[in-house]
């Protein structure tokens, strides 16, 4: 009997890791091939419109880590703008952070491109590279997050953000190393780690 109560207990406690871990990080990559992906799949090869409507191309972010997020500016982790400018303030010489505000999850981002750029820098003194508002997820979800969510572009990650404030941290060769969930805050450690290792 207590034998079986003890494989009862480990079971749920290592299923409750499991839990835990499939919510907080989806994936590291630890198998990226080497070297720059040179085709038409590339990071590099893509382009977004900026919130003041100006294409930006993402050649410009060789040779640097890259944080992109899908933001919103009335959901319960919209906070996590402070901690994202404060991951910005001390290692922009590290990481790039690309933000991309969407209305994709229970209509939280109703505003205007205007009124988001307006929210950010008013509320949080954002001064990190914000693009124009979009979709995120589904068929017309911007070229950008197409790329994050096929396997056949970004070469293993097939999940798509599941809401607000979604992580996926690309390496400087270009490569998605994570998939991080809305829960994992800007500062924590699997973000500063991916920055100074």
């Amino acid at each position: 009997m207590k034998v079986v109560l003890i494989l009862a207990l480990s079971t749920l406690i290592s299923v409750s890791g499991i839990y835990v871990l499939r919510e907080k990080v989806f994936k590291v990559n630890d198998q990226a091939p080497d070297g720059d992906l040179v085709n038409d799949k590339s990071f590099y090869s893509l382009e977004a419109n900026d919130i003041d409507g100006k294409t930006i191309n993402f050649s410009k972010y060789k040779g640097k880590k890259v944080l992109i997020v899908n933001v919103a500016s009335k959901c319960g982790y919209t906070n996590q703008y402070k901690d994202l400018q404060e991951l910005h303030r001390k290692y922009n010489d590290k990481l790039t952070i690309l933000a991309f505000p969407s209305n994709n999850f229970g209509f939280q981002e109703p505003g205007s491109n205007d009124q988001i750029e307006e929210f950010c820098e008013t509320n949080y003194g954002i001064d990190f590279q914000l693009f124009e508002k979009s979709n995120v997820r589904g068929k017309n979800s911007n070229n950008v997050y197409k790329w994050l969510s096929s396997v056949d572009s970004n070469g293993w990650n097939d999940k798509a953000p599941r809401w607000n404030f979604f992580k996926y941290l690309i390496d400087e060769r270009g490569m998605l190393k994570s998939v991080l969930s809305s829960n994992v805050n800007p500062l924590d450690k699997e973000i500063v780690d991916f920055l100074i290792n």
